[in-house]
């Protein structure tokens, strides 16, 4: 585009409405169906229409109260749960340090450039998802409901997991913890350690019976649990209260909630360097495991891991960007808040491997304690030889290297008769190898890991009390996901449909707090986004790249951002990044059919977790999960390309954006090249088919081809008018 293309467009943009008010002011006095003409494209009063025209700086929509706001709120949504309990286990599993190099480059391709269009087509359109798809192509509408939809599914069940992280809080402010030690139960005669606690662990116990009090496989309901249920009612009236008033009241909490995980992060991660045996952790957390960056299923996982991390296809990114002002340089922001994201997940991993360090040291201390104990024993029964210890070894205060030299020693000496023995290595990296990710880390290990801290129920009112902080953050993106789509397209009181949407939220999440409500949760997290979230996000990219045109859309960005973004973007959009989100899908529904569907029920009378197959009623959900959450895609596509329902009745097919306000489109929107045209508004756009003519349609009189949306196109009659200098199609 000409550096003068602005100016050139204003001047003719003047010119065009001086020619307009020479034909008004010399229209012959006697033409009376010219003064009652009827405006088609507009179906507001005239006062509207006048209202709008003369004010085209007011701007009804609420707005961030500062950059920094802005930033926080995003980074609040794409930092959440995930970073401390997700990116830890696949970097662990994955090649340790080695795993951020694909991490990184899947970044770059898929990340970054896709979280820079989601951005950008919100604060271009400054509509939520359903108005912005509707908008760049009314076919592929149904995008917008379609991630409306798979938002309120994780909604249902995230909250669920702000619920349990609402328990445990309420639960730290006790000393010892109540998870530190397995209670005791009396019988007839004498006290014993409770079996199922004896089996597993303190911790393991606590979670699975005393929190969540489970069932034993996902068809036995065992009703409601009381304790989860107020948890949840109170997790959804915290997240109703700070979304009620939407950015005026979330956009206040944002400075809070996505700040204090970073203090509390840093501050553990402080405490933990000073524990022994942290360094070990992080040693084996950055021991790179190169052979194993080889393996596709590394770079699948690394792929969706970025694809979940920016919370892209939620729409929540969209509805952030849409309070944004035009000219925010939203590309910035794309690149900061990625990598704000990806620096996030590399403290969360140092911090949980150096706690989890510190834990497998004190496991193992009492592994090495327990040993040398039988040892002993070994000793005073003659299985084992005085003589093959080393005289400078004392078997009651031994070293882990002693020990390590000892068992060697047995184990060379007693080769065939060692494994009767039932002696342990006891090492440290044996400990650490056992991964855990999810609630094992969060419920389970790191809770363990606490009890042993000094002043421990201080730091586990931290720990949960950033879980929830994280928790909310996401939730916030994911409610304004659903929230200002469905009040930009609808105009409903936001107060109103934030209060029945959380109500409604909470009476379905009730069958997560049933005894068998965990089970649930992971049905949800395992069908309900992973593939219908793709296929929005390949939807979103095809439509913006070979629906509406990746140069028009190289041109929107220019003028809008006031300079033209990288050449690598193009290549991305139009040929990278499709064919990588295609090869993922293929590789999720590849793994997804190779992997049994199923989920591991925990066995009360084996204290351990076994892993059941979904009964048939299960499977059915399974599905429908899948096919509710991407069925508006085809449904809203064959309705406009079938045109099944009428353009003029007022319905969703008919509907379409400008200035904030909703319009009936009088002609096919398959007519408008959906174009985000250049300008400040939607409002200011010239008709794309303007070059010559005005139109009008008369009143009493047949109705006429008239010009699609835009600021002049607004019905009037055929007027020849002078020829215009040839302009750039996207200027027009």
């Amino acid at each position: 585009m000409p550096k003068n293309s602005k100016v050139v467009k204003r001047e003719l943009d003047d010119e065009v409405i001086e020619s307009v008010k020479d034909l008004l002011s010399n229209e012959d006095s006697v033409d009376d169906a010219f003064k009652k003409s009827e405006l088609i494209v507009d179906v507001q009063e005239e006062k509207d229409l006048e209202v709008e025209e003369g004010s085209e700086a007011e701007d009804e929509r609420p707005a961030w109260n500062s950059k920094l706001q802005y930033i926080l709120a995003q980074v609040g949504f794409s930092v959440g749960l995930g970073n401390v309990w997700r990116f830890p286990y696949l970097c662990q599993k994955n090649g340790g340090g080695a795993y951020l190099l694909p991490y990184l480059i899947l970044l770059l391709v898929i990340g970054i450039p896709l979280f820079f269009l989601e951005l950008s087509v919100g604060q271009r359109i400054r509509r939520g998802s359903i108005g912005v798809w509707n908008y760049i192509s009314p076919k592929l509408g149904g995008i917008g409901f379609a991630s409306c939809v798979v938002c309120y599914f994780v909604a249902l069940y995230y909250n669920v997991i702000i619920g349990w992280t609402l328990f445990y809080f309420s639960q730290s402010f006790q000393q010892p913890l109540p998870w530190d030690q397995c209670p005791l139960v009396k019988n007839a005669s004498h006290t014993l350690i409770e079996p199922e606690c004896e089996k597993s662990s303190a911790t393991t116990y606590y979670w699975y019976r005393e929190a969540l009090n489970i069932s034993s496989s996902i068809s036995e309901s065992g009703g409601l649990n009381w304790k989860m249920t107020v948890c949840l009612l109170a997790a959804w009236v915290m997240v109703c209260l700070a979304m009620i008033k939407g950015i005026q009241s979330s956009g206040k909490i944002m400075y809070f909630s996505s700040l204090f995980p970073y203090v509390v992060l840093i501050c553990f991660l402080t405490r933990a360097l000073l524990l022994n045996g942290s360094i070990d952790g992080i040693r084996h957390m950055f021991t790179p495991k190169l052979e194993i960056m080889l393996e596709p299923k590394v770079w699948r996982e690394a792929a969706t891991q970025v694809f979940f991390a920016l919370g892209l296809g939620f729409g929540g990114v969209i509805a952030f960007s849409s309070y944004n002002k035009r000219d925010n340089n939203c590309h910035f922001d794309a690149v900061l808040v990625s990598f704000i994201n990806f620096f996030t997940s590399v403290l969360a991993t140092l911090v949980v491997f150096a706690v989890l360090g510190f834990k497998a040291n004190v496991v193992n201390e009492k592994c090495i304690a327990q040993n040398s104990e039988m040892i002993i024993k070994f000793l005073k029964m003659g299985n084992i030889s005085q003589d093959i210890i080393p005289h400078h070894i004392n078997l009651s205060h031994i070293t882990a290297e002693d020990y390590h030299l000892v068992y060697d020693i047995i184990q060379k000496v007693k080769e065939e008769e060692f494994f009767v023995l039932h002696l342990n290595s006891c090492q440290i990296k044996d400990e650490l190898n056992k991964a855990v990710q999810g609630t094992g880390l969060a419920f389970i290990a790191f809770t363990e890991a606490m009890t042993h801290f000094p002043a421990s129920p201080f730091w586990s009112v931290m720990f949960f009390l950033m879980l929830i902080n994280l928790g909310l953050g996401s939730m916030f993106g994911t409610i304004e996901g659903i929230i200002t789509p469905i009040v930009d397209t609808f105009k409903v009181r936001k107060e109103i449909l934030t209060v029945i949407c959380c109500l409604l939220a909470f009476s379905i999440g009730l069958i997560f707090v049933q005894r068998s409500g965990n089970y649930f949760v992971t049905m949800f997290d395992d069908y309900s986004a992973t593939l219908p979230l793709l296929i929005v996000v390949i939807l979103e990219n095809i439509a913006v790249s070979f629906v509406y045109g990746i140069d028009k859309f190289i041109e929107d960005l220019k003028d809008m951002l006031g300079f033209a973004p990288s050449r690598y973007y193009y290549y991305m959009w139009k040929y990278i990044s499709p064919l990588m989100l295609l090869s993922l899908l293929i590789a999720s529904i590849v793994n997804m059919g190779l992997s049994p569907p199923g989920y591991n029920a925990w066995i009360e009378d084996k204290a351990s977790e076994e892993f059941l197959n979904y009964p048939t009623w299960g499977m059915i959900v399974c599905i429908s999960l899948m096919v509710l959450a991407i069925l508006p895609v085809p449904v809203v596509f064959i309705v406009r390309r079938c045109n099944l329902i009428d353009d003029s009745s007022g319905n969703l097919a008919s509907v379409t954006y400008k200035r904030g306000r909703v319009l009936k489109e009088p002609v096919n929107l398959e007519g408008d090249d959906a174009s985000l045209i250049h300008g400040k508004i939607s409002s200011e756009m010239s008709s794309p088919n303007f070059g010559k003519n005005i139109y009008r349609k008369q009143s009493g009189s047949p109705t006429l081809d008239t010009a699609p949306n835009g600021r002049y196109g607004i019905g009037y009659l055929m007027a020849d008018m002078p020829d215009m200098p040839d302009m750039p199609e996207s200027d027009l």
